[in-house]
């Protein structure tokens, strides 16, 4: 059986940006009394990482809502506590994160290449220059949405998603996790949180083609003009991260030499680890895509390029398929809430995967199905996938992060529910729901803020 990953290639654009990092992550000693300092979680030192902000540092960009309070940045407290007999590390944040970011000429050539950069830039290019650093929230000329202006950070992310905003929270992560003995669903929202405090989400952006609850579009694809240079974004203010970021991965040292470190904690307690499985090899995802040019694949729907079938089952291929709602061929085209416009070319759709049990059984660095495995003594942890292309360029590898369902029970005081249920003031992400009948506005009134109108 064939394993492809094939998606746009301009997927990519947000994953050439290296030269990211933090200003704070330098580790608990120094050699020198001017550099900042930032120690790992006390509790368990290293084997935890999480990047606690002990001298109360704030952003320089993203403010307090209303005032002009700098947002407190990274993780504020990691403590322990039992609770019903389980043991609990307890994470504070604010969800602010504090990179750092340096982009090449070609990087900065590749901003200027948006399909729509002279309207996404106000000047119709980026005021970032190749070689010069600049922090998390800074103007690089970008048409941010007007809610940036007072909640800081005007100009550094494009137009479509809200900016982020202090979102001071309390995740309880079990340190005995427990593998689930029922399907526990990932969905939309914090699944987890990244170990600067930042939210984890998995593949969904919560739309559909048409509107219709089939054909999936995925966050990684269909909003890659929609994520900052350090491939990040908010909804209702929460800033997060669906696939691998870069900058994430400086500011744990990650070099791909070795088996990646701990890039943060799913919601079932479990280590998320970086795309490394050891020194320049990838922790692969045996996620496969549908083969739907061959009119007689068993993953097709019997005519080459048509989608006008589902599985029945992901995770068996052997069941079958099942009539659905067409959505565009291999070959056909998908306009995003942002305007832009995508090849639909096999994988571009959640419903384009399936579970392929031949390539988890090749063990090594290949992943379950849930995106994980255990090996060397490090328990079981998830790996965030990507793939490289020809260009020896970075690509996404769905699912990304987590998988479409957790490895681990969720515990009644986890951060995410089964099938995500929402964690912070509503249903979540830019990524935002399509609003339903029960959400339509009075006349005169200006539709909900937590969902997208349907397409008239």
């Amino acid at each position: 059986m064939k394993f492809k990953q094939v998606l746009p290639p301009l997927l990519i654009l947000p994953l050439l940006l290296a030269g990211c990092g933090s200003g704070d992550e330098t580790l608990t000693e120094s050699d020198s009394s001017d550099d900042p300092v930032i120690e790992r979680d006390p509790l368990t030192d290293t084997s935890s990482g999480w990047i606690l902000n002990t001298t109360d540092e704030v952003s320089s960009n993203l403010f307090e809502s209303g005032s002009s309070q700098g947002s407190l940045v990274n993780v504020q407290s990691v403590g322990i506590e039992t609770v019903d007999s389980l043991e609990y590390t307890v994470v504070s944040a604010t969800g602010i994160a504090n990179y750092q970011v340096t982009l090449s000429q070609e990087q900065i050539d590749t901003l200027n290449a948006r399909p729509k950069a002279a309207t996404d830039f106000r000047s119709g290019v980026t005021t970032a220059q190749a070689n010069v650093a600049f922090e998390f929230g800074e103007d690089i000329g970008y048409n941010s949405n007007n809610n940036c202006v007072t909640t800081g950070g005007d100009g550094y992310w494009p137009p479509g998603p809200v900016c982020p905003e202090n979102l001071s929270r309390t995740g309880y992560f079990p340190n005995t996790p427990e593998p689930a003995t029922e399907v526990e669903a990932s969905g939309l929202g914090a699944m987890g949180y990244w170990v600067n405090g930042t939210s984890v989400y998995q593949w969904g952006d919560g739309q559909s083609y048409n509107n219709q609850g089939v054909w999936q579009t995925l966050a990684a694809v269909a909003e890659v003009y929609d994520v900052d240079v350090c491939g990040g974004h908010a909804a209702n203010g929460d800033y997060h991260h669906h696939f691998n970021s870069t900058c994430l991965g400086q500011l744990v040292n990650d070099e791909g030499d070795q088996h990646s470190p701990v890039y943060g904690y799913a919601a079932d307690g479990y280590a998320i680890h970086g795309p490394w499985y050891g020194n320049g090899v990838l922790a692969k995802s045996s996620w496969a895509v549908r083969d739907y040019d061959d009119a007689s694949s068993s993953t097709g729907c019997g005519s080459a390029g048509v989608r006008d079938c589902v599985l029945v089952d992901e995770y068996d291929v052997a069941a079958g398929t099942v009539s659905a709602t067409a959505g565009p061929s291999t070959s056909g085209e998908y306009t995003s809430l942002s305007g832009n416009s995508f090849s639909t070319s096999a994988g571009f759709f959640y419903e384009d995967y399936y579970w392929d049990a031949t390539l988890t059984a090749l063990a090594g660095e290949y992943l379950d199905q849930y995106n994980g495995h255990d090996h060397d003594g490090l328990g079981y942890h998830y790996h965030v996938t990507i793939t490289m292309d020809n260009a020896n360029k970075q690509v996404p590898a769905f699912p990304y992060t987590i998988g479409p369902r957790f490895y681990g029970k969720l515990q009644d005081n986890s951060i995410a529910s089964s099938a995500g249920g929402p964690v912070i003031g509503g249903p979540m992400d830019g990524d935002l729901p399509i609003c339903g009948p029960d959400d339509a506005p009075a006349e005169g009134e200006a539709p909900p803020d937590y969902c997208v109108p349907p397409a008239m």
